[in-house]
């Protein structure tokens, strides 16, 4: 029998790591004195995230066992012509697996800063920010209605705007983070667009009561169109999930995000905040099973970005910039099962991600540390020898990543193409290409990297730019020091992150993807949308799915990626130069990033910038200012001039006037009627 959950323990959940982030903010910055020190603040950080976490713990248990669940409404702020705007919590499967993603690698990430940024001077403030990151993400998830999505949505956003320019005396940081800022921007605004839409037709901001009014809203056109409604609304609704999380062609930000400190990385840009997007359109499958034509948009959208972001993934040489495209291409595979119907696919490779992607950027800044600030792979090589855990742990991660057999990531990643080839949506045949070759690009860049960074020669003393960290400062002094192991603060993290890189899929694939663990929070309409009875059909174990992927395409796709950059990098590495000379116009395009910055600076920026100053310099100061404002006063000074010049003070030009109007009234009323007489003749 299902039980009810407390709710003054549900909302210690995300007041925890809120109140750590005030008291952070507040007491241990100058903003507040500086009362407490370094050691104060992360540990009040740290224990507001870990009471979030053991207590997301156990609500997990009680859904996934005691199958409790929790739906109710904390506080009425204000009721307006019949729509209520509440704060409420709605906990069933969904919402507990996602609060414990987000809290488990929230913690990782806070015991890993304490090494990561010790020497940094904002220590206290970034606790601070990570904390409130944390507070605002488990506000999204946890949400029962559409305001409080609303709030969460735009508190991560902002939360995200202040880490990446966390250094704001640096100028690429700041481009970065207002690039960023706006980008989402574009993206919200169709995502409020959306719930607008909601709001207006079905009346209602709750979850329950908006889904129960869905086949209303299925049976309305947009008005003056004959777009179905629902179509309308849910493409809105993507349109906000395309910019959080970072979807073709709103992903520009998402690289450029790497110039805040790495654990923001592993925080925001791979685990959470661009997860929200995908969460958010499984949290509104009800509505978007009712519209073909927006999953069919979804899984294009989500095809475009699995397999073109992982072709920039192959020329980066930034340790963090590869990681950042394979987020970017592990995102559209995400996308790519959403608008397959597969929700719960999606989901899960969001959670298996989560864990292996976060270990890859903390791997990634524990080697940053290691290498003296050096982030660029081309001088780096043999680190294997110097930081074991770190490599070990980055293995793990990378072979997770690929879809190795019985690891995480390939429970999830070999179920959403499956899913993709049983789906009849249109766009399913060019997604199945695009998840397909994708399997190939992303273990290329990924080993590319792995062999670049732990194997092969040592050419860390090499570096013709000398090590800039990514705080923005010069370090001549390590030049030419060895590598080293990073501290324990760092590296317990990595452990306990790869061990559910390895271990989680093979654990919860069979509850989550064909159990009832999602019964109550994902629907699928399974006549028009089959696709997970079929997969459920062809399913006989974790191990029979491992067993059987030794004779699957994508295995071996995998494993002629990693082949070919072992043979490029590490037997041949005069190759890719060759390769690099022989498709130069390619290598362009890609060194380009398709030219999309390009475009959104030079056509869209300048182009709103030329409309901006036109309107600016014909609508508003010609024609408001000139014609409008400027006009009246000097029409009313020119007939006040003119009427002032009848009054002279003398009574004989007043008897005058009134002897000519007299006149004139006369003349009109006898001459008037004898003139319309002689035109009726």
């Amino acid at each position: 029998m299902s039980q009810t959950l407390s709710a003054s323990t549900l909302l210690m959940v995300p007041m925890a790591p809120l109140v750590g982030a005030v008291l952070a903010g507040v007491f241990g910055t100058q903003f507040g004195g500086n009362w407490i020190g370094r050691r104060l603040a992360h540990s009040l950080t740290i224990l507001g995230v870990l009471v979030a976490f053991v207590l997301s713990a156990l609500t997990l248990k009680s859904v996934a066992v005691d199958d409790a669940r929790f739906n109710e409404t904390l506080y009425t702020w204000m009721v307006t012509g019949g729509l209520k705007m509440e704060i409420g919590f709605l906990v069933d499967g969904l919402t507990a697996m996602m609060m414990c993603v987000v809290t488990f690698v929230s913690l990782m990430v806070h015991i890993y800063t304490i090494g990561y940024m010790e020497e940094d001077e904002g220590y206290n403030r970034f606790f601070a920010y990570i904390s409130l990151f944390t507070f605002s993400m488990l506000m999204l998830v946890m949400s029962n209605n559409m305001l409080q999505l609303f709030f969460g949505w735009e508190a991560v956003g902002l939360v995200s705007y202040l880490l990446i320019g966390f250094w704001f005396n640096k100028p690429t940081a700041i481009f970065a983070n207002m690039k960023a800022f706006l980008v989402n921007r574009v993206g919200d605004f169709g995502f409020i667009l959306g719930i607008g839409l909601i709001a207006a037709y079905a009346g209602t901001l709750n979850y329950t009561e908006a889904f129960a009014k869905a086949d209303d809203l299925a049976a309305l056109t947009f008005p003056g169109t004959s777009w179905m409604l629902v179509t309308v609304i849910c493409i809105c609704l993507f349109i906000g999930a395309m910019g959080k999380s970072a979807q073709f062609p709103l992903h520009v930000w998402l690289p450029d995000s790497m110039e805040g400190p790495t654990p923001i990385s592993a925080l925001i840009h791979a685990a959470t905040m661009v997860t929200a997007g995908i969460f958010m359109v499984a949290r509104m499958s009800p509505l978007f099973e009712l519209s073909d034509t927006a999953l069919s948009f979804i899984m294009v959208i989500g095809s475009i970005t699995a397999l073109f972001m992982g072709f920039l993934g192959i020329i980066q040489n930034d340790i963090k910039r590869v990681v950042a495209y394979s987020t970017l291409s592990q995102l559209g595979y995400m996308t790519v099962a959403l608008g397959a119907s597969a929700y719960s696919v999606a989901v899960f490779h969001l959670m298996t991600h989560a864990f292996f992607k976060a270990l890859l950027f903390l791997g990634a800044g524990s080697v940053i540390m290691g290498m003296h600030h050096n982030q660029d792979i081309r001088w780096m090589g043999g680190v294997r020898k110097y930081m074991p855990i770190t490599w070990i742990t980055s293995l793990l991660g990378s072979l997770a990543l690929i879809g190795t057999p019985l690891f995480a990531g390939f429970y999830s990643k070999d179920s959403i193409i499956e899913a993709v080839q049983e789906s009849h949506v249109y766009g399913a045949g060019f997604a199945s290409f695009a998840v397909l070759a994708g399997v190939f690009v992303t273990a290329f860049y990924s080993f590319r990297m792995y062999f670049l960074v732990f194997h092969g020669q040592e050419r860390y003393d090499q570096n013709p730019d000398a090590h800039h960290d990514d705080h923005g400062h010069h370090d001549d002094h390590h030049d030419h020091h060895e590598p080293h192991e990073s501290p324990w603060v760092v590296t317990v993290p990595l452990v306990l992150l790869a061990i559910p890189s390895v271990v989680i899929g093979y654990l919860t694939i069979e509850p989550m993807l064909y159990g009832d663990f999602f019964k109550d929070a994902i629907f699928v309409n399974l006549e028009r949308h089959p696709v997970m009875e079929e997969l459920k059909e062809a399913f006989h174990g974790p191990v029979a799915m491992a067993l059987h992927s030794l004779t699957s395409l994508p295995l071996w796709l995998a494993i002629a990626g990693v082949a070919s950059s072992y043979y490029m990098y590490m037997v041949n590495p005069a190759l890719p130069a060759a390769i690099k000379r022989l498709f130069m116009p390619v290598y362009t395009l890609l060194e380009n990033k398709y030219y999309m910055d390009w475009f959104n600076e030079n056509i869209l920026a300048r182009g709103a910038r030329l409309l901006g100053t036109g309107l600016w310099k014909g609508g508003d100061q010609a024609i408001i200012d000139g014609g409008v404002v400027n006009g009246s006063w000097k029409l009313v000074a020119w007939v006040s001039g003119v009427v002032r010049r009848a009054q002279s003070g003398y009574l004989y030009h007043y008897a005058l006037a009134m002897i000519v109007g007299v006149l004139a009234l006369m003349t009109y009323f006898v001459t008037w009627p004898m003139i319309a007489e002689w035109l009726a003749r």
